[in-house]
């Protein structure tokens, strides 16, 4: 009942706001902190925590944490391409992820967490390719990008306890961030292209 509800969700956006709205979907660790990283940003609509990528239909987070279903935890993004672009979108996805691991994110360990953009067009593909030359030309650190740019498959949201997390949980939401060293490790990185 819950997915069913959630799935519903996805659609207010696009009944509410009109037919011209886009989805883009990215994994860069932590769907929690991934979503409190794109809500930021205006033409953002909405931001919904799941899974894709993996073989089983249905999955429980407790089973994607596990590492057992191949999915990566994601950020659906719904937003209107009139007041945001793809190109914008792509880079907060890579200043808001480490490029230089894979099958981890910060301290979570996994394929579960491994960084990748979920591609839902050919434009998509063209420009997530790019976005991810330039960055391995300009970028500020000498680790080669190992990031993922790979087809969208089926979409599952996540349980409701994890939509908007950072919002409901702030205390603990900034613990998890805090200790995980995402920041630091995000600053070390990029340095102050993430002031912009």
């Amino acid at each position: 009942m819950i997915r069913v509800f959630l799935a519903a969700l996805l659609l207010i956006p696009t009944l509410l706001y009109g037919q011209n709205l886009q989805k883009a979907t990215f994994a860069a660790g932590c769907f929690w902190c991934t979503e409190e990283a794109f809500d930021k940003l205006p033409g953002v609509v909405s931001t919904t925590s799941g899974y894709m990528g993996g073989q089983k239909k249905h999955p429980t987070y407790e089973e994607v944490s596990a590492g057992i279903t191949g999915h990566a935890e994601v950020v659906q993004v719904v937003y209107d391409p009139a007041k945001l672009s793809y190109e914008r979108l792509l880079e907060q996805f890579w200043l808001n992820h480490d490029p230089t691991v894979t099958n981890r994110q910060f301290c979570d360990a996994g394929s579960q967490y491994r960084p990748a953009i979920f591609y839902h067009s050919d434009e998509q593909k063209r420009l997530a390719d790019a976005s991810k030359a330039k960055w391995e030309k300009d970028k500020p650190f000498r680790q080669p990008i190992v990031t993922a740019i790979v087809p969208a498959g089926e979409f599952w949201p996540a349980e409701d306890y994890h939509q908007d997390y950072y919002k409901k949980n702030p205390t603990r939401y900034r613990f998890y961030v805090t200790g995980c060293g995402r920041y630091d490790r995000l600053d070390q990185l990029w340095g102050a292209l993430r002031k912009k």
